[in-house]
């Protein structure tokens, strides 16, 4: 058996994607006239509370997108210091902005303001001005962390004080919303501008949507061409996400409920730990006493993928393609290793 936990992004569209893809309705995007596409930009935009949305190839590229349009260069801006931003975009922030990058403390996906506050630039003849602040929920290296929504107002009011812009880095928005039973909107009418991806969890083969105000999305748009983003019949990949949108949403509590089960299966087991506190939605990180390289090399022996990202540590992901005899073999792979 072969057992797939690198990520949620090697999800399989479904045969009602496929077939929703070969049916798709088309036109022109880079001309805007591609009806699909204008379909799911508008249902995207409504369900976050927002204006106008705009699809783009990948959330890589709709959170450079944003930094890009928020930004000049020579600007700051903040991040968290485990942010996909920071790790995992090959510094697009420098390469493409222009802006420099500066980072706030997190842990188990939770932050200060108090932090944030005190890495705020004031512009002057020595310094950069801090003009934006990025947050991301769920969080990836944290666990698949869950940004509380109550903790959105005080940092609106924050951004808002020292006149700031607010993005979402919301690739996996959608599990916090499953996770909590909590609208979209409790996370996103906080924010002057969000990503969500439809290429991890929702199981599309590509894509993801950012949404915000319509001066916004306009400035996105001529960024996207900039980046090589435009895709002109690009529906036969916004058919898969609205089929998404009405099938794969609810779902998520799934791959929660394995991932919990699997956090404490491993958990249990002599040579490995799991902080079950960051189990919160699909992901599961768990510490190594012997090298994670060495682990992983010997799990994928066993037909059971998953990636070490730190020196002892695990990443592995649910998702719609790892069903109950999965993650049965998964756990059993684990014990079988153990003493190896």
């Amino acid at each position: 058996m072969r057992v797939d936990l690198r990520s949620d992004t090697v999800t399989l569209p479904t045969p009602a994607m496929r077939r929703a893809m070969a049916e798709a309705e088309l036109g022109d995007d880079v001309y805007g006239e591609d009806p699909t596409v204008n379909r799911l930009q508008e249902r995207v935009a409504a369900m976050l509370g927002h204006e106008a949305a705009l699809f783009t190839p990948s959330g890589t590229m709709a959170n450079e997108i944003a930094v890009k349009v928020w930004t000049q260069p020579g600007d700051a801006i903040l991040v968290d210091s485990e942010s996909h931003i920071l790790h995992y975009e090959l510094a697009a922030p420098a390469v493409i902005a222009g802006v420099q990058v500066e980072t706030y403390p997190i842990a188990e996906g939770r932050f200060e303001f108090a932090d944030i506050a005190a890495r705020i630039r004031i512009a002057d003849d020595h310094t950069p001005g801090t003009r934006l602040v990025c947050i991301e929920n769920t969080h990836n290296r944290c666990g698949g962390t869950i940004l509380p929504p109550q903790q959105m107002l005080a940092l609106r009011e924050l951004a808002q004080q020292h006149r700031l812009r607010l993005h979402l880095d919301g690739a996996r928005l959608w599990n916090a919303s499953v996770a909590l039973g909590a609208p979209l909107t409790a996370w996103t009418q906080h924010v002057d501008s969000v990503m969500v991806a439809f290429s991890k969890g929702l199981c599309c083969p590509v894509g993801s949507v950012l949404a915000g105000s319509r001066e916004f999305i306009r400035e996105a748009h001529r960024v996207r061409k900039l980046l090589g983003g435009g895709m002109r019949q690009a529906g036969v990949l916004a058919a898969a996400c609205l089929v998404a949108l009405d099938t794969m949403i609810d779902r998520l509590a799934e791959d929660h409920a394995r991932a919990r089960r699997l956090a404490e299966a491993i958990a249990s087991l002599p040579g490995f730990s799991v902080n079950l506190h960051t189990v919160q939605t699909n992901m599961v990180y768990v510490q190594t006493e012997r090298p994670a390289q060495a682990v992983e090399r010997a799990l994928a022996e066993q037909g059971v993928l998953c990636i070490a990202l730190d020196p002892h540590r695990l990443r592995l992901v649910t998702h719609k393609d790892i069903d109950d005899a999965s993650l049965a073999y998964a756990i059993e792979a684990f014990a079988r290793i153990r003493y190896a």
